[in-house]
C-alpha cells in the first residue's frame, strides 16, 4: 500500500501529512497521510471510534493536532483557529445538525456568506443562488426550525458552500435519512466538485452511498490508514474487510 502524497508546496491540494492526535491512554490519530485534490470526492471510512469525525476536528481546528501537518493549497493550517482555516478555503458540516433554528433557510445560508465578509446584499444573493443550485429555493422562506429532516441536512450543505469553500467537509450528511433521501443527496453531491472546483472529504456509513459517490477512499483503524484506493480496490484489501465492510458489504 502506497500513499501518494504531495509537497506541501503544491496548490489545488489539501495534504494531511503524519497527522497525529492523542488523548490520555488513547492514539485518535497515529500518523494519518493523505492528499485531496480539487475536483476529486474522497470517502473517509471505518468503524466507530476509528478516528475520522477526530481527524475532522483536528483538520478544520477544533482540536488542536500532538503532531503533524496540514497544508490548504501550500498553506500550513495546522492548528490554526477554526476562523483562520475557513478564511484559507476548508468549510465543514456537523454530524449534529447546527442551523440556526429561529431563522428562515435563506437567513441560514446568509450567515455563512456575510461570515466571509460579504455584504448583506452580496450574501443574499449568493445565498439565494446555492439554494437554487441544490434544489431548495422553494423553502428560502420557511424557518429553520420546522423543516423536515432530511432539508435540514441539504440546508447544512448549502451553508457551507456559501463560504465558498476549496475543500468541503461533510461528517455524515446521511446520517437518518431514508433510501429516497439518500439517494436525493448523492445526486446533490455527486457535481458539486465539478461545479464548484473544490475537493470533497465525505464521512459516512452509508456505503451505498460511499461506493457510488467517492472516487477514493480512505481507510482508518484504530486511528491508523488501513487501505487506500478506489472503491475497487478497497473492497479486495483484507485488512478492510476485516475490520469493517464484511462480505456482504462489499457485494452491494
Amino acid at each position: 500500500m502506497t500513499s501518494n502524497i504531495p509537497a506541501s508546496s503544491d496548490h489545488n491540494t489539501l495534504t494531511l501529512q503524519g497527522l497525529c492526535k492523542y488523548f490520555v491512554g488513547l492514539r485518535a490519530l497515529d500518523g494519518v497521510s493523505f492528499s485531496l485534490a480539487r475536483g476529486e470526492i474522497l470517502g473517509l471510512i471505518g468503524p466507530n471510534g476509528s478516528g475520522k469525525t477526530t481527524l475532522i476536528n483536528v483538520v478544520t481546528g477544533l482540536l488542536p493536532a500532538t503532531s503533524g501537518q496540514v497544508f490548504v493549497d501550500g498553506l500550513e493550517i495546522t492548528n490554526k483557529k477554526p476562523y483562520q482555516i475557513a478564511h484559507a478555503g476548508l468549510a465543514r458540516t456537523f454530524q449534529t445538525i447546527r442551523l440556526f433554528r429561529e431563522l428562515t433557510v435563506l437567513e441560514n445560508v446568509e450567515v455563512a456568506a456575510v461570515s466571509m465578509g460579504l455584504s448583506r446584499r452580496d450574501a443574499q444573493k449568493r445565498a439565494a443562488g446555492i439554494l437554487e443550485e441544490i434544489g431548495i429555493s422553494r423553502w428560502a422562506d420557511m424557518r429553520a426550525g420546522v423543516l423536515p429532516y432530511g432539508l435540514e441536512r441539504r440546508v447544512e450543505v448549502a451553508r457551507a458552500l456559501a463560504t465558498q469553500p476549496s475543500f468541503l467537509f461533510l461528517d455524515e450528511p446521511a446520517a437518518g435519512l431514508n433510501e429516497d433521501e439518500s439517494e436525493e443527496l448523492l445526486q446533490i453531491l455527486v457535481s458539486i466538485p465539478s461545479q464548484k472546483n473544490l475537493g470533497m472529504l465525505i464521512v459516512d456509513h452509508d456505503m451505498r452511498l460511499i461506493m457510488r459517490l467517492c472516487h477514493r477512499l480512505h481507510v482508518l483503524n484504530f486511528g491508523k490508514t488501513i487501505g487506500e484506493g478506489t472503491p475497487e480496490e478497497v473492497r479486495k484489501i483484507p485488512a478492510v474487510l476485516q475490520a469493517y465492510l464484511g462480505k456482504t458489504a462489499v457485494r452491494g
